[in-house]
């Protein structure tokens, strides 16, 4: 039985231009291995209404989950949930439920909800809402696709709200082994031996160090006696 897949969809342009280092990636797909769901593909797009929409639409088309990141904030540029809503034909708008809880959030830290922080309570018809521990404003689960904030630590708790109810498959398991030799002089070999264990993924990552050229190899898989039988025989054939 194979894994669901997932796509992520990072939204923003202070990505695109360097302004912010994304780290939402890294994050989701260590959660995602430990799951059992295969993180296929990562898209960033800007601010752009149309880029959105149609970035949502072929990925979740593709894939069995998709998770966005960043746009659903209180500011003119946040259109990541309208643009979504559009992306599935929905009909978007201050929801009862996501306003109660942005309400009593407030309440509680004594700051107004105007009508910039409402917009946070702006959900597409038909979806369920994320929980969101950190700060209140609720992310949201459209069919297939889970729209959540693009603040590491919002983005963060949001995955860990959204994961337990997603169907995982085998956690995938990794070991490395470093190899003091160029890509070049290690090709045959390894090509051979993905081959051989066809059911893996075996990578290769080249450095260098004081000179001289090496390369990691990462052995990836679900069956964890393959993975350890992968890596004895490249330490056999390299003296690694």
């Amino acid at each position: 039985m194979t894994n669901p897949t997932a796509a992520m969809l990072v939204i923003g342009d202070e990505i695109l231009s360097g302004r912010t280092r994304d780290s939402n990636m890294y994050y989701l797909a260590g959660e995602l291995t430990k799951h059992g769901i295969d993180l296929k593909e990562v898209r960033v797009v800007s601010d752009d209404p149309q880029a959105i929409t149609g970035a949502v639409r072929a990925l979740s088309a593709g894939f069995d989950h998709v998770f966005t990141s960043g746009g659903i904030g209180p500011t003119h540029d946040d259109i990541t949930a309208d643009s979504i809503a559009a992306a599935f034909g929905a009909q978007i708008g201050v929801r009862d439920d996501a306003r109660a809880i942005l309400e009593a959030h407030y309440k509680t830290t004594g700051v107004e909800l105007n009508a910039a922080r409402l917009r946070m309570a702006r959900i597409p018809d038909g979806a369920a809402l994320i929980d969101n521990p950190v700060s209140s404003a609720p992310g949201f689960t459209i069919e297939n696709v889970h729209v959540m904030a693009g603040v590491p630590a919002v983005f963060e708790a949001m995955v860990a709200s959204v994961l337990p109810g997603l169907t995982g498959g085998a956690p995938l398991l990794s070991q490395s082994l470093r190899i003091m030799r160029g890509e070049g002089e290690i090709a045959g070999t390894l090509g051979a031996l993905a081959q051989e264990f066809s059911d893996l993924s075996i990578g290769c990552y080249p450095f260098q160090k004081d000179g001289v050229f090496g390369a990691s190899i990462v052995v990836r898989g679900a069956d964890g006696a393959r993975v350890n039988a992968a890596v004895t025989r490249l330490s056999r054939e390299f003296d690694a």
